[in-house]
């Protein structure tokens, strides 16, 4: 008698990376608007002008300039003009910008129930806190070397 489920490494095989911008964007699909201006503004701050100028025709770049450079304070009728796909080319332009940006999106879902308690949003959580342990170690193993070749 065979079983129909695949092998146990199989069932448990994480998400890939490249599945959190998608994961983000959907999370920001079911955000209420005060929680989508905070994601927003978690990922908008590491960035520069010419990112926000280059990432998703400028739309960034154009919140990011209504809303002060120093005090990043996104207007909630600013939020009508952002899309699930401009959110995905934010995400995906973050990551490689300042990963930290993108995990502590980690624990802003967290602390929100509602976004929490939906299947994108743990998810998401799930994926961001393994990616962030993940680096942790080669991050200490980076640190020992410097200070022992310092």
């Amino acid at each position: 008698m065979t079983s129909a489920l695949p092998p146990q490494d199989e069932r448990l095989t994480p998400p890939q990376p490249a599945a959190i911008p998608e994961l983000v964007a959907q999370v920001y699909e079911i955000a209420p608007p005060t929680e989508r201006r905070h994601i927003l503004e978690q990922l908008l701050r590491p960035l520069g002008v010419l990112s926000l100028v280059a990432v998703a025709h400028g739309v960034f770049a154009s919140i990011r300039f209504r809303s002060g450079w120093s005090q990043m304070h996104i207007q909630l009728e600013e939020l009508s003009g952002v899309h699930a796909s401009d959110v995905v080319a934010l995400v995906e332009h973050a990551q490689q910008v300042s990963v930290e940006a993108v995990d502590g999106l980690a624990q802003m879902l967290s602390n929100s129930p509602q976004l929490a308690a939906s299947a994108a949003g743990a998810l998401l959580v799930a994926l961001l806190l393994e990616r962030s342990k993940r680096r942790q170690p080669k991050l200490e193993s980076a640190d020992n070397l410097t200070l022992v070749d310092g």
